[in-house]
């Protein structure tokens, strides 16, 4: 399309290639930086996960009157969990996120057992 002057309007190959790069660029800058965050949160959501089940676990000893050596399972646990947690590392059942032994023990995330663990 020629503008009054008789000359043609739009962008070089060369203005296109710089605009292209750019977003490349930033693109390789903010990638990272994304998976870094997401790994944080999953993180985080986990630990969280895993102090809520310490605490559930807790609580059933208490009511049930069992020492800290009692053994423990999923269904002793849930019942005292507002909702029912899941590893979002890549879990989708509590079963195949969270390992429970017994009462003195903290729970386990199956999914990154060497990350996700409380201190």
């Amino acid at each position: 399309m020629k503008n009054k002057f008789g000359t043609q309007r739009g962008f070089t190959l060369v203005e296109i290639m710089i605009v292209v790069s750019l977003i490349g660029m930033l693109a390789a800058i903010s990638i990272p930086n994304f998976l870094k965050a997401r790994y944080t949160s999953q993180r985080t959501v986990c630990i969280n996960n895993l102090r809520q089940i310490s605490s559930a676990s807790q609580q059933w000893a208490l009511e049930m009157k069992k020492d800290a050596t009692s053994p423990i399972t999923a269904a002793d646990v849930l019942p005292y969990m507002k909702a029912s947690v899941v590893c979002p590392a890549g879990g989708t059942t509590f079963g195949d996120s969270y390992t429970v032994t017994t009462v003195a023990e903290n729970p386990t995330c199956q999914q990154s057992p060497l990350t996700h663990q409380l201190q």
